[in-house]
C-alpha cells in the first residue's frame, strides 16, 4: 500500500470520528456539526434516537461571508469578522457540553473566494477547529442525504439554496443520483447588473443549461435552505394556514406563482414581521422568489415540499450503516419517547397488539400511525391531568420528527388527545382539525378511545390481557379478557369501553376470565 492510498484509509475527510461504530446502535450522544455557509454560520448538536435525531442544540449567526464576493472575488470582510467570532463561540460551547472538537465544513462563499484558504487556515489557528471545504457537488450530495434522513426511500429533485449557489440533486430509492451546481444563490444575483430584468434573464439561461444536464424531473421538488423556508411562512401567511411547521409543508406550481405576486405587492417590512423573518433574510426573498419560479417553470414537478432536513443532516445520515438507514424515523422517534418517558417501557407494544383487530383493514401507512400512537400513548404523563390532552396534540404536531406528513401530525395529535380526552371540542386546536377529513377524524378519536380503554388494562409488558375482535358487518365489539386482566375491568374501565363501541357505532359482547 502506498503512503497515498494510506492517507486515504486513514483520513476521514469531515468525518474523521465516526459516530455510528457499532450498527445495532440506536441513540446518539450529542454530536456536534457546523455549517459554515455564504449567508449563515451554524451549529446544530444533535441527540436522541439515531435515525430521527433531536436538536439538543440550534443556534444560527446571519453573516453574510459571500456578500459582494461576486464583484471582489474575496469574502466579505465584516461577515469574515463575525463567522470567526461565531465559530469561536460555537467550540466553546461545545467543550462545555462535553461534545469535545466539532465537524465543520464551509461551502460555496469559502470554496470561491481567493483569500477561502486563508479564512480557513484562520479558523484552525484560532479555534483549533478545521474547517472541511466541499465542493458543490459533495455539498449537493450531503444536502440530498439530509432530505433521505427525513425521506426514506424519497424520489425527486433536492433544491439547496445558499446565500452564493443552488445545488441539484436528484434521489431515488434512497440514493443520490446526479448532482449540480449554480451560482443561482441570492447573495450573488443581487450584485448581478441589469436590475430585474437581467436578473430574471440570467435565472433563465443557468436552469436551461442545467436542465440539459439533469434531462426531465417531474417528480416532487424538495426545498432545502433558509430562503426558501422564508418563502413558506410567507406562502404560509398567504393562505391563513393554521400549523406554522416547516418541515414537509407542501406547496403546488400554483401556490409559488400567487406567493411571488404576493410578494411583489406587499411591503417587505410588513412582510417580515407578520411572518416572523429576519431583516437579513428577507432582504434576500426578492431574488430567492425569482429563482424559485425559474426552476418550478424549468421543472415542472407534481407537487413541491419543504425540507427542514439538509446538508448538517446529511453529514449524520453520511455516518449510518445502511442497517440504520433503513429504519423508519417516525417509529425510532417514537420508541426512542417511550423508553424514555414512559411509566412502563415497552407497554407500547403490548397496548398495540390489544387494539389493533380493530384496524384489520388499515393501510399500510394508517398502521404505521397507529403503531406509533402506541408507542406515544403514555409520554406525556407528566403534564398536569387538565393539560395532558393538549400537551399530548402539541407534541405531535410541532415536534420535530421525520417522516410524517402535516395531516399526519394532526391525525396523531388527535387519537393522542382523545387518549385522555373524549371530545376533541372545545379546544384551541380545532383551526387544525380542518388539515384532515371529518373521517379521519372521527378514526384518530376511535384510535384514541381503544387506547384510552386499553390503558386501564395496565399489566407489566408483554402480559396476557386478553382480545378485542371487531366484526364491522354485524357491528359488533367483543371484549376478552384474561384472568390476569379481568380484575382491571372495574366501572371506568367499563365506561371508556362503552364510549369506544358508541364511536364505532357497535354493539358489545363482554366475557371475562377468558383461559
Amino acid at each position: 500500500m502506498t503512503d497515498k492510498d494510506q492517507a486515504k484509509k486513514t483520513d476521514w475527510g469531515p468525518f474523521e470520528r465516526p459516530l455510528f461504530d457499532d450498527p445495532s446502535m440506536r441513540a446518539l450522544s450529542r454530536v456536534g456539526v457546523v455549517d459554515v455557509g455564504s449567508n449563515s454560520v451554524r451549529m446544530v448538536v444533535f441527540d436522541g434516537a439515531a435515525r430521527s435525531p433531536a436538536y439538543f442544540y440550534n443556534e444560527k449567526i446571519m453573516c453574510a461571508l459571500g456578500a459582494g464576493l461576486a464583484e471582489t472575488g474575496r469574502l466579505n470582510p465584516t461577515g469574515r469578522v463575525r463567522a470567526l467570532a461565531a465559530i469561536g463561540r460555537f467550540q466553546h460551547l461545545a467543550d462545555s457540553l462535553g461534545i469535545g472538537k466539532l465537524t465543520a465544513v464551509a461551502t460555496a462563499a469559502v470554496r470561491e473566494a481567493s483569500d477561502g484558504p486563508d479564512f480557513r487556515d484562520e479558523v484552525e489557528r484560532e479555534t483549533g477547529l478545521r474547517l472541511w471545504v466541499i465542493d458543490g457537488q459533495e455539498e449537493a450530495r450531503l444536502s440530498a442525504q439530509g432530505v433521505l434522513l427525513g425521506w426514506p426511500g424519497s424520489y425527486g429533485l433536492v433544491c439547496d439554496i445558499g446565500g452564493a449557489s443552488m445545488e441539484l440533486a436528484e434521489i431515488s430509492r434512497g440514493r443520490v443520483g446526479r448532482r449540480v451546481t449554480s451560482p443561482l444563490g441570492p447573495l450573488k444575483l443581487r450584485d448581478l447588473k441589469g436590475g430585474k430584468k437581467g436578473r430574471r434573464k440570467h435565472i433563465n439561461e443557468t436552469l436551461e443549461a442545467l436542465s440539459k444536464q439533469l434531462g426531465p424531473q417531474k417528480d416532487r421538488l424538495f426545498l432545502v435552505g433558509g430562503s426558501w423556508r422564508a418563502i413558506a411562512r410567507i406562502d404560509m401567511e398567504r393562505r391563513g394556514y393554521p400549523l406554522r411547521v416547516m418541515h414537509e409543508y407542501r406547496m403546488t406550481r400554483k401556490a409559488v406563482a400567487a406567493t411571488t405576486k404576493y410578494i411583489e405587492e406587499n411591503d417587505l417590512d410588513d412582510l417580515r414581521a407578520r411572518c416572523d423573518v429576519s431583516t437579513a433574510r428577507m432582504a434576500l426573498v426578492p431574488m430567492a422568489i425569482d429563482v424559485l419560479r425559474g426552476v418550478v417553470k424549468t421543472f415542472k414537478p407534481h407537487d413541491i415540499a419543504v425540507s427542514s432536513y439538509g446538508i448538517r443532516e446529511g453529514m449524520l445520515y453520511e455516518q449510518m450503516p445502511q442497517r440504520l438507514r433503513d429504519r423508519d424515523p417516525l417509529i425510532e422517534a417514537c420508541r426512542f419517547s417511550e423508553s424514555k418517558d414512559a411509566r412502563i417501557p415497552g407497554f407500547g407494544k403490548t397496548l398495540h397488539q390489544f387494539i389493533s383487530p380493530l384496524f384489520k383493514s388499515a393501510k399500510p401507512e394508517r398502521k404505521r400511525l397507529i403503531k406509533a400512537a402506541c408507542l406515544l400513548h403514555d409520554v406525556s404523563w407528566r403534564a398536569h391531568p387538565d393539560y395532558r390532552a393538549e400537551v399530548c396534540f402539541d407534541n405531535a404536531t410541532r415536534a420535530n420528527l421525520g417522516g410524517l406528513r402535516h395531516s399526519e401530525r394532526v391525525y396523531l395529535g388527535l387519537a393522542l388527545l382523545h387518549r385522555y380526552r373524549n371530545k376533541r371540542e372545545g379546544t384551541r386546536f380545532e383551526d387544525l382539525y380542518t388539515l384532515i377529513s371529518e373521517q379521519d377524524q372521527l378514526a384518530a378519536e376511535i384510535l384514541g378511545k381503544a387506547m384510552r380503554f386499553g390503558a386501564m388494562l395496565w399489566l407489566e409488558k408483554d402480559a396476557n390481557i386478553g382480545e378485542m375482535r371487531w366484526f364491522p358487518k354485524k357491528n359488533l365489539l367483543e371484549l376478552r379478557l384474561s384472568a390476569q386482566s379481568s380484575p382491571l375491568f372495574g366501572e371506568v374501565s367499563e365506561a371508556r369501553f362503552m364510549s369506544l363501541a358508541d364511536s364505532l357505532g357497535a354493539t358489545t359482547k363482554i366475557k371475562l376470565n377468558i383461559r
